[in-house]
């Protein structure tokens, strides 16, 4: 495909990225110069440097037949102007905007569904990312939880630790020790390496593994791989911006909620607007706060400002003097790796999530859902099913007989309510869900073709 990105801060850096390895026809657009080069020099792609609103910029870019706009600058107005001008002067088919501000959210409906401001896909990264926070506080233990089908099914990262039914224990012994839930191990990764799960395999303290299962199921297989944390009802959130914000609305009815937040006026805007949440105006790295705030009953702490290093040192204090868990929001990708699993439990990138979020309108094929996974590293993938045996490569076969790349499994179906946990001799029919975990995500364009019927395939 020819795409076009307007903006290279880090989520069009990180997306250029991505589709740069799929043999895509990337060209990138930003005011800064500089930014561009340094992206030039690593990665395969063209650059164009101007406003990417304009129309004589976005024609150098190629948009007279390019096949997608993504506009992801940090400005809502750029965006949506972007889109605006591809779509009436270069006619562009699918146009992408990240969208942040509540104003415009509030309004999507009227303001976007028409061609009034012709946006086909619109990402909100905030929302994203308080949906995935809450995900985590749902399931407490989890590293990560991700949804498939209108969340019948999820796939679930959790750490293994001593003391866990499993571990020391083979794979197949999931089975004896559930003999009515049905679950399947998509990936393990043992010292940041992935390893093929097979039947023998057995699990080890501190791997990582990553299970498919109907999403009712979800906590039960994950006290057989640690001991089942309590459900979390104390919660402090630093940051009362839009996630902290959005969070504490969907928290407060179910949890005891009290968040920090630095500045005055919206401290006092967010006490008048949030129910049940106790807000107070201050500083979150501020230990004394703290500790007047009864930290140490706290389950979980969760710094979601707009700093990288105020979360992380709120949430280190916040660890030190006694909070149960520590979830922080990290803008910066290199940090990710660096702060998890030590002083702080949970990383969670807001990059991350919009790029998952763009790549499920990127990707070929019918594909509904994609996550990306372990930094972008794997990819888990939700496809439709689409012909019969004769112009399908997937359909009416059993998964033995499909030609998998290297290190991809299929882990479930949902064949309309019916959630199906795969095995070698499950086979697919028209319309299935199927949810696949790559380990190595260079393989998704062979994926995306298993998934493209064709009149003319027989075989």
């Amino acid at each position: 495909m020819k795409i076009i990105i307007v903006g290279a801060g880090q989520v069009g850096g990180t997306l250029a990225e991505n589709l740069v390895g799929e043999k895509n026809e990337i060209t990138v657009v930003d005011s800064d110069y500089d930014t561009l080069r340094n992206l030039q020099d690593r990665l395969d792609l063209q650059v164009v440097s101007g406003f990417g609103s304009h129309p004589d910029v976005l024609k150098k870019a190629g948009a007279e037949d390019a096949d997608m706009l993504i506009a992801v600058t940090n400005s809502d107005e750029t965006n949506m102007t972007a889109c605006q001008v591809a779509h009436t002067l270069f006619k562009t088919p699918t146009k992408i905007a990240r969208i942040r501000s509540e104003q415009y959210l509030a309004y999507q409906e009227q303001l976007f569904k028409h061609s009034d401001i012709p946006i086909n896909h619109l990402i909100a990264p905030e929302q994203l990312v308080t949906r995935s926070i809450k995900r985590l506080i749902d399931y407490p233990g989890a590293l990560q939880v991700v949804e498939f089908a209108e969340g019948k099914v999820s796939l679930v990262a959790v750490k293994a630790y001593y003391g866990g039914l499993l571990v020391g224990h083979a794979l197949s012994a999931l089975k004896e020790h559930m003999p009515n839930v049905e679950t399947r191990v998509a990936a393990i990764y043992r010292r940041g390496r992935p390893i093929r799960p097979l039947g023998s395999t057995v699990i080890e303290a501190d791997d990582e593994v990553f299970f498919i299962a109907a999403t009712k199921h979800i906590r039960a297989v994950m006290s057989e791989l640690q001991k089942l944390e309590a459900s979390y009802k104390k919660v402090m959130i630093a940051g009362g911006g839009l996630i902290g914000a959005g969070l504490a609305r969907q928290l407060e009815q179910n949890h005891q909620v009290k968040l920090i937040e630095y500045n005055q006026d919206r401290a006092k805007y967010l006490s008048t607007h949030l129910k049940k949440t106790i807000v107070f105006c201050g500083d979150a790295s501020d230990q004394e706060l703290l500790i007047d705030e009864q930290v140490e009953d706290t389950d979980v702490f969760i710094a979601v400002t707009n700093d990288d290093e105020a979360n992380i040192m709120s949430a280190m204090l916040a660890k030190r003097l006694g909070a149960q868990k520590a979830m922080v929001l990290i803008q910066r990708s290199a940090y990710v790796d660096l702060v998890q699993g030590g002083e702080i439990d949970i990383a969670v990138s807001p990059q991350q999530a919009t790029i998952s979020a763009l790549l499920t309108h990127v990707r070929r094929g019918d594909v509904v859902n994609v996550y990306s996974l372990r930094r972008g590293a794997a990819e888990a993938i939700e496809a439709i099913a689409h012909g019969d045996a004769n112009t399908s490569k997937v359909v009416g076969r059993a998964i033995n007989d499909i030609k998998l790349p290297p290190g991809t499994t299929i882990g479930a179906i949902v064949r309309k309510d019916e959630v199906i946990i795969a095995h070698g001799d499950t086979v697919i029919e028209a319309d299935d869900h199927v949810i696949l975990f790559l380990v190595d995500k260079k393989f998704i364009s062979h994926v995306e073709k298993l998934f493209q019927p064709s009149a003319f395939f027989f075989g």
